[in-house]
């Protein structure tokens, strides 16, 4: 079962937002005083993540596309503008990929367009195998303690860094391998060419200091029309860190009504 909570008025132009992982839908909750006077926000828990309790076979990007597309139907949600960060954004690229007529707009936030190489993609399942063994040997916290290591969250300073591991050690270390096993990027579709069924309103915000995923987005410009947004003095996570910023660029590109 999907979960979500839901902001904004229900007249209004439907904007679904998908966390990333070991997130959940409350890690939007700063931007919804923003958001949700321009858009009906209806954000996402993953499953594995939050409340949401479905479990989903390896890979398992079919079956999540189906459970998410299920129950924004019986939210009477049809079309819809899809924000996604990072896991989410991968996600919503599958969304956009199978369903391209529901989608409004496509953002991004910091998300990978998938890999095109065999032999990455068994390079990548063989280190997520390594991350999974960590997962479900390791006390959680030490497992954070690690991830959080990684070059893409070097820009989180000790005080946030902490933070997180603190707020994501309230996940359950099953429920977490079982996502993260499903939507490996390994088993992820490549999702290049998903775009240009909804060009031009395909976007991704990137911070300028996240190198990996700035790189990521500048290639993919050269293959595709999507529109590369950066943000300053900003890393991986820019929702969460520079809330502000990321929702006025966000809604430069997508609202229906002129802001100020």
């Amino acid at each position: 079962m999907i979960k979500v909570s839901r902001f904004g008025q229900p007249e209004r132009p439907n904007l679904v937002l998908i966390h990333g992982f070991m997130g959940a839908k409350e890690d939007w909750l700063a931007c919804m005083p923003i958001l949700s006077l321009h858009f009906h926000c209806i954000c996402i828990d993953l499953p594995g993540h939050g409340e949401s309790t479905l479990s989903l076979p390896t890979p398992g990007f079919d079956a999540l596309v189906s459970a998410i597309m299920t129950t924004l139907q019986h939210l009477n949600c049809h079309q819809f503008h899809l924000l996604g960060y990072s896991l989410g954004g991968r996600v919503a690229l599958h969304i956009a990929k199978q369903h391209p007529q529901s989608l409004l707009s496509l953002t991004l936030e910091s998300a990978h367009p998938g890999l095109s190489d065999i032999k990455a993609k068994a390079a990548r399942l063989h280190a997520d195998q390594q991350w999974a063994d960590k997962l479900q040997h390791l006390p959680l916290k030490q497992f954070l303690s690690l991830w959080y290591q990684q070059a893409v969250f070097s820009d989180l300073t000790a005080e946030q860094t902490l933070a997180l591991i603190e707020q994501r050690s309230q996940n359950q270390p099953d429920a977490l391998l079982n996502c993260y096993l499903a939507t490996s990027l390994g088993h992820q579709q490549d999702c290049r060419n998903a775009v240009a069924a909804i060009a031009p309103h395909c976007h991704i915000i990137v911070g300028e200091q996240d190198a990996k995923f700035l790189a990521l987005a500048q290639q993919w410009q050269q293959q595709q029309p999507i529109n590369v947004l950066v943000i300053k003095q900003a890393g991986h996570n820019i929702h969460s860190h520079h809330h502000h910023a990321f929702c006025q660029q966000l809604l430069a590109v997508i609202s229906p009504e002129p802001i100020g």
